[in-house]
């Protein structure tokens, strides 16, 4: 049986490099299912692995995409787990972007019927990493602060949903005057521009305020100033580096603040908590889904055969939210 996928020939410049193609799947083994993807977004993981730079290395030719929504459309003889109609989740590291895709059981995640499959192509792994960021790095509760730079990404919007259904408090920077609207509306309890003078203003309106958790996800000048804003043992935890740009540490906050930094990379995570692990937190964030509690904006949905276009979108800054592929 054949498809169509997105694969590379080689790593490079993303939207010079993806191509739509036929895809034959294998065949289906007692364990395996197949399932028909629906939507898939565009991640700079995503864009990363084309680049060749992400942490798992690419090894063309193959296809791309870490997360996607499904229906299972056949099962093996052996399935136990999974009924054909299922909506799905696959949980597998790479090659979302196909029409359809055979794997073992154990690689999907069944979702509550009626979700939206727009929305649920995008939970694997930013409502995910939101969720682990607010939850493995310090003990948090109500009315405590969180604050984080990239406020208005797809993490960002996250942490803020799922920190206000906590009742903790989110302090956000953006880069755009314009963005701080929409993240308030989204439940942010405070949200600054990314420079000095915003770092000058998150600091009068905290004032004495605890700060125990920065999340950053940009590196560079802006993680000093989230740095800067935390209190004195504090955790930062980086998870992104939009700028690209290197995390310099003033000796200060090593010596004075005696601040702690760490990562999260939810790959790694996954890898040393298994699957159930995953299971119980995808558990609460599908619920909010339905609750209507979670919402993942979208800027654009594009068609397969037109990906480049796609690709060169979600490379841009100042979107409002995620671009997708339709994969029908």
């Amino acid at each position: 049986m054949s498809s169509f996928c997105l694969k590379i020939d080689r790593t490079g410049i993303p939207h010079e490099v993806i191509q739509l193609a036929p895809h034959e799947l294998p065949a289906l083994g007692p364990h395996d299912v197949r399932i028909r993807l629906r939507y898939a977004p565009v991640n700079p993981a995503d864009l990363n692995f084309i680049e060749g730079t992400y942490g798992r290395a690419a090894h063309p030719p193959c296809i791309p995409g870490h997360e996607a929504s499904g229906t299972v459309e056949a099962i093996g003889s052996s399935v136990q787990s999974l009924a054909v109609g299922d909506a799905v989740i696959p949980l597998i590291g790479a090659g979302c972007w196909s029409q359809q895709m055979v794997a073992e059981e154990q690689f999907f995640a069944r979702l509550p019927a009626g979700l939206d499959p727009v929305q649920t192509a995008m939970l694997r792994i930013n409502p995910v990493t939101a969720w682990l960021l607010l939850r493995e790095f310090a003990d948090l509760s109500e009315g405590d602060w969180v604050a984080q730079n990239a406020g208005n990404s797809a993490v960002g919007q996250a942490i803020v949903q799922i920190a206000a259904q906590r009742g903790l408090r989110t302090l956000s920077f953006v880069r755009r005057e314009e963005a701080i609207e929409p993240l308030r509306q989204l439940g942010a309890t405070a949200v600054f521009l990314d420079d000095a003078a915003g770092l000058a203003a998150a600091k009068e309106h905290l004032g004495d305020a605890h700060l125990q958790l920065g999340l950053n996800a940009v590196g560079g000048d802006s993680a000093i100033r989230l740095m800067d804003l935390l209190s004195p043992g504090a955790t930062m935890v980086t998870y992104g580096a939009m700028s690209r740009r290197s995390l310099k540490v003033p000796n200060r906050f090593l010596i004075f603040k005696n601040l702690q930094l760490k990562g999260l990379w939810v790959s790694r995570w996954l890898e040393h908590a298994g699957p159930g692990a995953l299971y119980e937190v995808l558990e609460p964030l599908t619920e909010m889904l339905m609750n209507q509690q979670l919402r993942l904006p979208v800027e654009k949905i594009y068609p397969m055969s037109e990906a480049a276009e796609a690709l060169r979108h979600a490379a841009e800054s100042g979107r409002e939210g995620k671009i997708l592929l339709d994969l029908a």
